[in-house]
């Protein structure tokens, strides 16, 4: 069902595929490659296998995050889009009073960078728990590298900040007397 066969040295290894290659077809009557009834597998082949599944499964991995981003970004802006929309009053009165365009965009910004970094942190606690847990689960060592959690976290803050320009550019462009009329 199965040989194992190891060759001297990896520079003879190809060699030694062909000559098994050679024995099995000659013991097994076949002529040609393409009758072949046998299959050789050398930890190279394996390899090539290896670096080919994990290439998939990162960049599977990959785009489940980048959607994953999109939708909390999305998310992100609605709230930060109802917040405006219910403090509409209080930006009209802090525009009255002398708040800058500027100051009323460097709160709502910050706003949706915090709420963002928050929920982050949060996946980062959740992953670290599921990491441990599996971990433990099939007895191997899991690492959870500091320079993913700052990346992470960096990740998270830049949605923040991208997704919450429109609610605060919204906000800081309202007028001070419609925003006080405002219902």
């Amino acid at each position: 069902n199965q040989i194992v066969v190891q060759a001297a040295s990896e520079a003879e290894t190809d060699a030694a595929i062909e000559q098994i290659t050679e024995t099995l077809r000659r013991e097994h009557g076949v002529i040609y490659a393409a009758d072949d009834d046998f299959q050789i597998f050398s930890q190279a082949d394996l390899l090539e296998t290896f670096n080919t599944i994990t290439a998939t499964l990162t960049a599977f991995l990959g785009s489940i995050a980048g959607i994953s981003l999109l939708v909390g970004g999305i998310g992100i802006m609605n709230i930060m889009l109802v917040s405006v929309t219910e403090r509409t009053r209080e930006i009209g009165i802090r525009k009255a009073v002398g708040a800058l365009k500027r100051d009323i965009l460097a709160q709502f910004l910050l706003e949706s960078m915090v709420l963002s970094v928050v929920g982050g942190l949060l996946g980062i606690a959740l992953g670290w728990g599921v990491a441990l847990i599996a971990g433990l689960a099939l007895d191997v060592t899991t690492v959870v590298d500091a320079g993913t959690i700052v990346l992470s976290t960096g990740f998270a803050a830049a949605v923040g900040l991208v997704f919450g320009i429109y609610p605060a550019w919204r906000a800081a462009g309202l007028r001070p007397i419609e925003a006080l009329r405002y219902e």
